[in-house]
């Protein structure tokens, strides 16, 4: 579901146009310009190719999007990946955003009006028109962003995920009301990176009138933490004195959410202004690349959608479940359950006292859940 308010971005853009202005920027000259033509429209993107790229072997894409109001030639000025492009072997794209008809025709990812148009399946076309034109490999696709731009990685991730399997928003945390539109179906890793003191788009998120538009940051990792079968408490690792690195992983310490704390931080790209004690394009590459679409890569942790409802010491059926779910243990001995719904909270609990244990959850609106039994996950699915 969308909404009508969305958080306006110029503000951010002014100041950093402001900040660039005097600076005189060179872009790689492996940028080529390409078009697309899709829903009547002339969509523009410039696509980065190493030299290193000869046709025999599949690259990696990484989808970088533009903040709103913005356009291509502009990010590439605060975010050129082009240099890590060229030592790690693979394709980064930057798509141009389409006018936005219900906001004066500004470029938007995401219409200020519900309904206006939607940029997921031009993103899904234009990678099948790239992967026609290069090797790409299909297992590795990402997707980051600045700000709006940031909305839209988590748009993919939600809503293409057979084909992103990891994304870096920065600047920008999860719309609110994940579970109406948020539909992951494996494993995905996710990074933030954001400022605590973002006005733009604020850390605690974003409520008005009383109607929440955008999650906190700590609502967001705990969606995505909980998709994952992550443990919900994060290690901290201090990376500088004004950047914590939070990390959420799997019970068999496969990491798949990562947050960069910026303390006092704005809406910026640390690395190219506000915050340099990190670089913000090296630290998106380092941690999506270590994900394929089964997730995280090497890791021998069981993936959410391949336990089929069974777990080491239970399983459950039906699953997809209606109304009734039934929960098998092996040892009936009073484990608890725990059922959580997409953003972490707590929805159902009770104690399974037979081996076999039929749960009435007719009371549940049809999404995903993390049912856990002791230490042990199960992503649920249910239906209409």
């Amino acid at each position: 579901m969308k909404h009508n308010f969305r958080i306006i971005t110029t503000k951010g853009l002014i100041s950093v146009l402001i900040l660039i202005t005097s600076i005189h920027v060179s872009f790689a000259q492996g940028y080529i310009s390409e078009t697309i033509e899709y829903d009547g429209l002339t969509r523009e993107y410039s696509i980065y190719v190493p030299e290193s790229y000869d046709g025999t072997t599949s690259f990696p894409l990484l989808f970088n999007f533009h903040g709103g109001g913005g356009n291509i030639a502009f990010h590439i000025a605060i975010a050129d990946m082009s240099p890590i492009a060229d030592t790690a072997n693979f394709i980064v794209v930057y798509p141009q955003a389409r006018p936005d008809p219900s906001d004066g025709n500004s470029f938007n990812w995401i219409p200020k009006v519900p309904g206006t148009f939607d940029d997921v399946p031009f993103i899904s076309s234009l990678i099948d028109t790239i992967a026609s034109n290069y090797q790409i490999d299909q297992n590795r696709i990402y997707a980051c962003g600045y700000s709006l731009g940031g909305d839209m990685s988590f748009e993919l991730a939600c809503k293409l995920n057979n084909k992103i399997a990891a994304i870096a928003p920065v600047a920008r945390t999860m719309q609110a009301n994940p579970d109406s539109f948020c539909f992951p179906v494996h494993p995905t890793g996710i990074l933030s990176i954001l400022g605590t003191d973002d006005t733009t788009s604020p850390y605690n998120g974003l409520t008005y009138l009383g109607i929440e538009y955008y999650l906190s940051a700590a609502a967001t990792h705990s969606y995505w933490a909980t998709h994952n079968l992550c443990n919900p408490n994060a290690t901290m690792n201090t990376v500088s004195p004004s950047v914590e690195r939070y990390t959420w992983s799997t019970e068999s310490g496969c990491a798949y959410v990562e947050e960069l704390k910026v303390i006092g931080g704005g809406h910026d790209w640390p690395g190219s202004f506000g915050n340099m004690t990190i670089d913000a394009s090296e630290e998106i590459w380092q941690f999506v690349s270590r994900y394929d679409i089964n997730g995280l890569i090497d890791c021998t942790a069981l993936s959410i959608n391949e336990n089929n409802g069974q777990a080491e010491n239970y399983k459950v059926f039906p699953n997809p479940f209606n109304q009734e779910l039934n929960i098998e243990v092996k040892f009936p001995q009073g484990n608890n359950y725990r059922i959580y719904n997409g953003i972490g909270e707590l929805v159902i609990s009770g104690k399974l006292n037979s081996q076999i244990n039929t749960i009435d959850l007719s009371s549940l609106p049809p999404n995903v859940y993390l049912l856990k039994v002791e230490s042990q996950s199960i992503k649920l699915i249910k239906t209409e």
